[in-house]
């Protein structure tokens, strides 16, 4: 057997069993369109010793969880294997994965060293090729970080079988909501994407809204109204440090977004009743003015490599998206549709603009090219607002709130087919979601 050195997030890790995969590969086109999840069997991953009894069974879990959450892959029902996996070194049963029908094969194997130290190993089989899907590889971290191995085992798994990165070792932060409709306390807390290990990042003595991962995924930017007036904020995720941003008397910030190498701020000013885009950077305190209307100018974000910036304003009478020149320039309004846009989110692929539709009564959320054609409507509801992309520009989060007196925000997630719309989950009420990057 072949051992080669590799790092891995977690620790030092490294890859075994140099096999290839046979020569039919395993794999789902998401740009097809996905209509029937792929069926998969994932037994319970093998302890190793006693210390890793439970972490062999929850890896597996988790690593269900989120490629089941996916909506591109089905876990076939424990109770219908035919075999058993209790070591991680013998021989595949094909005939009894294909027997179930299923198509892929997850094994592994746990084990808690004496210092501590949570190893996990798997493989990934692709059971009608009759061969392994590529290499099997090694995770190495501390026993706390175990929900984090079990997410880099599940988006290795994506993408081999996609080809397309995974998005499942990532967090979002969001607005936690408690209390009355009339009277709620908004707090700022991050979670991992599937909902698990919710943090407090804030407490609930003000109103906070809008949080914004950083790229690196270790700041937040928000908007909080502790001194009566919105005001920006960042903050430190690690050492909860925060600081106001170009705080000016008489002036109002808000709706801020990192630039794409998070040495910037874009952000909204508002100024004598008028609201104009701008500027910071987070080194100098330096601030340039991006636009100059009588119009309201808001919601702005960068695409992707940094060179351009879609908004939404008011300008030509009713509430559009527009994109100009990351330095400011002339903007190009793209939505042409029936209704209202805003709240535009430039996709990490680069290719779509996420957007809130009001029309009609219905609020949606969409996509569209960046030239505004090739709109599409992925959701409809009473109230649908605030798309956030995933690190692999696949799957799109929201706030969706229901109607009525006891109606409460919560987040949701949509894959950008529209299908696969999925509650994320949270026990109370919670809106404003940002994704953060991939892990390092």
């Amino acid at each position: 057997m072949r051992v080669v050195l590799w790092a891995v997030v977690l620790g030092l890790g490294f890859a075994f069993g140099a096999v290839t995969a046979g020569a039919a590969p395993l794999r789902i086109e998401i740009d097809e369109g996905i209509i029937e999840p792929l069926p998969y069997a994932v037994p319970g991953f093998v302890a190793e010793n006693a210390a890793a009894q439970d972490y062999a069974r929850d890896i597996a879990q988790v690593i269900a969880g989120d490629l089941n959450g996916s909506g591109l892959f089905r876990k076939i029902a424990e109770n219908a294997y035919l075999s058993t996996v209790t070591n991680f070194d013998s021989p595949v049963q094909y005939a009894d994965w294909k027997a179930i029908n299923a198509q892929a094969l997850i094994t592994g194997a746990v084990s808690v060293g004496s210092n501590g130290r949570l190893t996990v190993k798997f493989r990934l089989f692709d059971v009608f090729a009759g061969a392994p899907l590529g290499e099997g590889l090694q995770f190495g971290g501390s026993t706390s970080s175990w929900r984090r191995v079990a997410h880099k085992v599940a988006d290795e798994v994506y993408r081999r079988i996609t080809g397309e990165g995974g998005y499942f070792d990532s967090r979002v932060v969001f607005v936690a909501e408690s209390g009355p409709k009339n009277a709620r306390t908004k707090r700022l807390a991050v979670m991992d994407q599937d909902g698990a290990n919710v943090q407090d990042l804030t407490d609930a003595s003000s109103l906070v809204i809008a949080p914004r991962f950083s790229p690196a995924g270790d700041r937040v930017l928000y908007t909080s109204y502790e001194t009566g007036f919105p005001r920006i904020y960042l903050l430190d995720i690690a050492t909860g440090r925060r600081r106001a941003l170009d705080d000016q008397p008489g002036t109002m910030t808000f709706a801020p977004r990192f630039s794409p190498d998070g040495r910037g701020v874009v952000f909204s000013l508002s100024d004598g009743g008028n609201t104009d885009l701008f500027t910071l950077d987070l080194q100098s305190g330096r601030r340039q003015r991006l636009t100059s209307a009588p119009s309201i100018e808001t919601a702005p974000s960068f695409a992707p490599d940094g060179s351009r910036i879609v908004f939404e304003s008011d300008r030509s009478g009713t509430q559009q998206l527009y994109v100009m020149p990351a330095g400011g320039g002339e903007p190009r309004r793209i939505s042409f549709g029936q209704g209202r846009y805003g709240t535009p989110v430039w996709s990490p692929r680069g290719d779509l603009i996420a957007f809130t539709k009001q029309n009609g009564g219905r609020f949606h959320i969409g996509v569209m090219r960046t030239d505004g054609s090739e709109e599409r409507l992925l959701t409809a509801s009473f109230l649908d607002e605030g798309p956030t992309w995933s690190p692999n520009g696949r799957v799109i989060m929201f706030t969706r709130e229901s109607a009525g007196a006891t109606g409460a925000p919560a987040l949701y997630s949509v894959d950008i087919t529209g299908r696969n719309l999925r509650k994320v989950p949270y026990a109370g009420a919670a809106s404003d979601p940002s994704w953060s990057p991939l892990l390092p």
